[in-house]
């Protein structure tokens, strides 16, 4: 078995299946506290020894059936965190299960959980916690086999403040009163599909729901859950879709959950209850991060990367169900559209990254490198321009829709890497092996850069704002009177983030250029959340001084790195505003989420 260079777990001797949680969480302390029981069942002869993945984690005691253990921490890792050695007080011979319950309680600095005080939340009257897991932190909140190649089943009861709501990655139990705190509550959970350590998720907060379909509800604070409830109404007919297109959901439940706007990512997949960004209520992107967090349901919670080398197995395919869901809604020219913008998303990426980045590899070497500085739009773009690219080859998407719905079937409830998916692929279209053998596989994989075949896009929806753009980018200062509000009649949103995208892969613009653009599209009134962040990027590029404090306000108002980071990155870049955004960051960096604020620490040079 290959071996997860972001783990220290070896599940060849050794597999965790369940976990049964018991914890509560300490608002004043910012820790989670208790015991999680893991059923370990030894997979090699004569086993003495489980290793467990940790990072600032403190681990009290911990029993074997009942029996007490010795225990040792290993030498600490820059980012993979601390190995816990577990000595078995009896070995366990191939196939024998054992219970290994560990007593522990995570740190307030734990990168997978961000606290919140009241003042920070919408409502401000209440504390707020949320976890993210993936990439690796699920170590940071308790002990655990910290690899997508293992998959267990867990039970959780949780204890938390009364006048909160306790949610997770898993089906509701019931609620009952803290038998032991009567200020406190207890909340159940039960998730009976397997599910990688990533994808264990819990949020905790003065929470209300509203039910929108009959197997959703949208859970938000009370200031936002009728907008959000308005906004997701869309969740059920995805739903339809997407099992149209991939087979039967297995999870139950699908619920959505907004979370404060420092979350780090549009949405997360957490399986039954999505986390998404509130910065979709401002947004054209609703409908493509909904169908994306559902397509996961599927491609990555159901058939998973073995390890982090092979995320675009998880992503990929993840990017081709979502535009197959958004081209059934909106047709086959919208989601050639989506499709074009996604290769030029990728461009922008590989121009920031550098075309002999390895980490612009489709599959990429982890060794000592940490998965969410590797994170970027490559596993999601090149892995979704292979498959748009097959597709074409091997007759299109009828046919190729029957290929993915074949391998979610196959590889259900399994860990596979991209040599499974290849081997799968070629037996699938058995007939079609000359083909297939004319791909470059080698450069698709494993060369950085751009890939070495562009697919064929349909460009109806494109050319207005290929036209548009190239009007700006060839006018000179003469022609800037030729520009009205009339040009923008005709487009929609998504038509005019693409114009927008298209003038951020050029060279930038002269400042009276986009002054201009301001005075006659007024594109500073826009809330739109991937309009402004564009439009802004585009400001401080040009060194439009009255944009900087726009700027920098939506890089702290809100932390989805997506917006965060390049905003940031494009500040640092302007001699203008450097100082006051290193000042700004400072200033923000112990309310930001853990992940967003070392990641723009470094973009910052700030790191320490």
């Amino acid at each position: 078995a290959m071996a997860d260079p972001s783990s220290f777990a070896s599940p060849a001797c050794c597999l965790t299946r369940h976990l049964h949680l018991r914890c509560r969480a300490d608002f004043g302390a910012r820790v989670l506290r208790g015991t999680a029981a893991l059923t370990a069942r030894a997979e090699r002869e004569a086993l003495r020894c489980l290793v467990l993945d940790t990072k600032d984690v403190q681990v009290f005691k911990v029993t074997v059936n009942g029996q007490d253990a010795q225990f040792a921490f290993g030498e600490k890792h820059s980012f993979k965190g601390t190995p816990l050695e577990i000595t078995l007080p009896n070995e366990l011979r191939r196939g024998q299960e054992a219970i290994v319950e560990i007593s522990f309680e995570s740190s307030p600095q734990s990168s997978a959980l961000q606290w919140f005080t009241p003042e920070q939340t919408s409502g401000k009257k209440h504390p707020f916690l949320f976890s993210q897991c993936q990439a690796i932190h699920c170590r940071a909140i308790f002990p655990c086999q910290d690899t997508p190649a293992v998959k267990l089943t867990y039970y959780a009861e949780i204890s938390v403040p009364k006048e909160l709501v306790a949610l997770m990655s898993a089906n509701r139990d019931g609620e009952a009163p803290d038998p032991e705190d009567s200020a406190h509550k207890v909340y159940r959970f039960s998730q009976n599909v397997p599910v990688p350590c990533y994808l264990f998720a819990l949020v905790v907060g003065a929470l209300e729901s509203r039910k929108i379909g009959p197997r959703t509800l949208v859970w938000a604070e009370k200031e936002l859950v009728d907008k959000s409830a308005y906004e997701f109404s869309e969740a059920e007919a995805m739903l339809k879709t997407a099992e149209d297109l991939a087979g039967p959901y297995v999870w139950g439940q699908y619920d959505l959950l907004v979370l404060p706007p420092s979350f780090p990512y549009g949405g997360m997949e957490n399986p039954c209850l999505t986390f998404v960004t509130p910065t979709l209520l401002v947004s054209v992107a609703v409908i493509k991060v909904i169908a994306h967090e559902i397509s996961h349901s599927w491609t990555g919670n159901l058939v998973t990367n073995k390890t982090w080398e092979h995320f675009w197995l998880n992503e990929g395919h993840t990017v081709y169900l979502e535009r197959r869901i958004g081209g059934r809604l909106f047709g086959e020219q919208f989601r050639h559209f989506q499709a074009l913008g996604g290769w030029r998303e990728l461009q922008n990426t590989i121009n920031t990254l550098g075309d002999k980045n390895p980490v612009t590899n489709l599959v990429i070497n982890l060794d000592e490198v940490d998965p969410d500085v590797a994170y970027s739009s490559v596993p999601y773009e090149k892995g979704f321009a292979l498959l748009f690219y097959l597709e074409q080859l091997l007759g299109g998407p009828d046919v190729f829709i029957g290929f993915l719905k074949a391998y979610v079937q196959t590889f259900a409830y399994k860990s596979i890497v991209t040599e499974d998916w290849k081997k799968f692929l070629y037996s699938y279209f058995k007939d079609k092996v000359d083909i297939l053998d004319k791909v470059d596989w080698n450069s698709w994989f494993h060369a950085p850069g751009m890939p070495p075949v562009k697919p064929m896009y349909d460009t109806t929806l494109s050319n207005a704002c290929i036209a548009l753009s190239q009007r700006w980018i060839q006018a000179k200062e003469s022609d800037l009177g030729s520009f009205s509000s009339a040009d923008l009649k005709e487009m929609s949103s998504h038509q005019l983030i693409e114009f927008l995208a298209l003038l951020l892969l050029e060279a930038p613009l002269p400042l009276s250029h986009v002054q201009r653009m301001q005075e006659v599209y007024n594109f500073n009134a826009i809330n739109n959340s991937e309009i402004r962040f564009r439009w802004l990027r585009l400001c401080i590029r040009s060194k439009w001084e009255a944009a900087i404090p726009l700027a920098l306000k939506m890089a702290t108002d809100q932390g989805r790195m997506k917006f965060t980071r390049p905003l940031f990155r494009d500040l640092y870049g302007f001699d203008k505003s450097r100082d006051l955004a290193v000042k700004t960051f400072l200033e923000h960096r112990a309310s930001m989420h853990p992940v967003t604020s070392m990641l723009v620490g470094k973009d910052l040079k700030q790191d320490q």
